[in-house]
C-alpha cells in the first residue's frame, strides 16, 4: 500500500478513510480543499492521528512556510490571506494557491517527519 502525504479535493468518505489510514500508520492527517470564497486552498493538518505533537521549533518552521506561501498569494491577489493558526496538534491555512498546494502540503508533511521518524 502506498501512503499519500495528504488528501486533496475529496469526498467526505474519502477523508474519513484517509483519516483512519493515518491513525493506523501513526502519520499526520493533512487535507486540502478549495475555499469557494476565493478559489484558493484551505489546508489543515491534524496530529491527533499520531502520537506526537509539534514542537515550538516545528511550529516556527511551519509558520515561516505559511507566511512565504501566503505572501506569494497576497502579492498576486486583492484578497487578504493572513489567516492561519498553528498549535501543537492542529494547524490550518486559508489561501494557499492552487499552483503551490502540492508543494505546500508535501513540505508540511516533510517538516513533521523531520523530527518524528
Amino acid at each position: 500500500m502506498i501512503f499519500h502525504k495528504y488528501i486533496r479535493d475529496s469526498k467526505m468518505f474519502e477523508y474519513d478513510k484517509y483519516y483512519r489510514e493515518c491513525q493506523q500508520l501513526n502519520k499526520p492527517f493533512i487535507k486540502a480543499r478549495i475555499n469557494p470564497m476565493h478559489e484558493n486552498y484551505f489546508v489543515q493538518i491534524d496530529l491527533m492521528t499520531c502520537n506526537y505533537e509539534l514542537s515550538k521549533q516545528e511550529q516556527k518552521e511551519i509558520k515561516k512556510l505559511a507566511q512565504n506561501q501566503l505572501g506569494f498569494v497576497k502579492s498576486t491577489s486583492t484578497f487578504n490571506f493572513n489567516r492561519f493558526n498553528i498549535d501543537k496538534e492542529l494547524a490550518w491555512f486559508d489561501g494557499i494557491s492552487s499552483e503551490n498546494v502540492n508543494k505546500f502540503c508535501e513540505s508540511l508533511y516533510d517538516l513533521t517527519q523531520k523530527y518524528h521518524n
